[in-house]
């Protein structure tokens, strides 16, 4: 049967367009639906959003090209520093601190602008052949069809290919639509956002303090500039936001302390509540999931992204190897392939954020001797301490060509 193009994607954010252009490369015709108008998400200004990529996920950038629009705009995470304490105390004396001079393939990521990437792949797509952006446009409906499925959007009109694919974020329609349920609980948290002038520079260290209320994450950018993810209890997080930028420094700098100096805010603040959020299958008849479509975790990590970026590489190397055997890229035998390959590490990463969560977001006398023991622990232990700075760039596990700074 004759489609309108190979492969449907539900959502133009990242994850997205990532995929667009890495399928694209292999000669397939994709469109992306994006409900926002373009000039919307290429005419945002600085506002402090960012994106700790990890080493892996900078190279499927790099693979997709668009890695050296963005490159000259990002800063390197030369090392990462883990501590557990309480606002106005300081830190405790247990620590880890994770260094990428203790593995040999480079930084374990780098720290990118939420505009910077969002320009560079609306730029990446309408310079790639195959790719089909139809921005402003919402689907209302998709259906399977012999031999495809088939979508219709707001404006009416109607498009038709063999597999369609949800990036369409948490609340995904695309995943409603296909009879997928979610499964998750709110935190109680919610995550207030923002960016910090500082009178000293960063080195290239990313900070996360741990506080009872939740932790908080002090991630460099280009120049004496760090993006902020700090998590409060959902109450406390809407009387801080509520404050003027005066009185939110003036609750944030015991928690932020004064190793950098002088601080100031840069930019707009931004709030978001926290939840775990997991589809229940990632796939259905002609149809799969990536990113937070298909899951949903707690910030602590910084690796809610990367996990996004798996799914992407993953799903886009079972489609290209699918089709080079002559099968139907949107056969259930086919997706059944990308849903064995990332369903278990989707589960474990959420699982684990969950548990680091419930650990450290506490004032247990018990818990916190517990976790500052073992922070001492896997810090004195170069072993352990190399396994998680390889972790932190993305290194374990079954990687992706794409991954692997291979080509499809």
């Amino acid at each position: 049967m004759k489609h309108d193009c190979d492969i449907l994607i539900v959502g133009g954010g990242l994850s997205g367009p990532i995929l667009a252009l890495a399928l694209a490369q292999t000669g397939l015709q994709v469109a992306v639906i994006d409900a926002l108008q373009e000039k919307v998400r290429k005419n945002a200004g600085f506002d402090g959003r960012s994106y700790a990529v990890a080493l892996t996920s900078q190279r499927l950038l790099a693979g997709v090209g668009v890695w050296d629009a963005v490159a000259d705009n990002s800063q390197p995470i030369l090392e990462i520093k883990v501590t557990d304490g309480r606002a106005g105390e300081g830190p405790s004396p247990f620590f880890m601190h994770f260094d990428h001079a203790e593995i040999e393939e480079g930084p374990m990521g780098h720290m990118v602008q939420d505009r910077h990437l969002r320009r560079a792949l609306l730029d990446a797509m309408a310079a790639t052949e195959g790719v089909t952006h139809l921005s402003g446009e919402t689907v209302t409906g998709q259906t399977v069809i012999p031999g495809g499925i088939g979508v219709t959007l707001a404006s009416g009109k109607t498009l038709t290919g063999a597999l369609l694919v949800g990036a369409d974020g948490r609340g995904s329609g695309t995943a409603t639509r296909a009879g997928i349920k979610r499964t998750g609980r709110g935190y109680g948290q919610t995550a207030l956002v923002c960016a910090i002038a500082h009178e000293k520079p960063h080195h290239g260290i990313a900070h996360q303090f741990f506080m009872p209320p939740g932790p908080l994450a002090i991630l460099p950018l280009p120049g004496n500039v760090s993006s902020i993810v700090w998590s409060e209890s959902a109450e406390n997080a809407a009387a801080f936001h509520a404050l003027s930028d005066a009185e939110y420094l003036t609750m944030l700098r015991p928690r932020f302390g004064d190793f950098l100096g002088e601080i100031g805010l840069t930019g707009k603040r931004y709030t978001y509540p926290l939840s775990l959020s997991l589809a229940d299958r990632l796939i259905s008849d002609r149809m799969a999931l990536i990113g937070d479509a298909a899951h949903g975790v707690h910030p602590i990590a910084g690796q809610g992204l990367n996990a996004g970026m798996r799914d992407i590489a993953a799903l886009a190397e079972v489609i290209t190897d699918a089709i080079r055997r002559g099968e139907d890229p949107g056969s259930i035998a086919v997706l059944t392939r990308y849903e064995e390959w990332r369903r278990f590490d989707n589960t474990a990463l959420a699982m684990a954020t969950d548990a680091f969560n419930r650990l450290f977001s506490n004032d247990s006398a018990l818990l916190r001797g517990v976790r500052d023991v073992g922070m001492g622990v896997i810090n004195a232990l170069p072993g352990l301490r190399r396994g998680f700075i390889r972790e932190a760039a993305g290194l374990t596990g079954e990687l992706p060509r794409l991954m692997q700074g291979r080509p499809l």
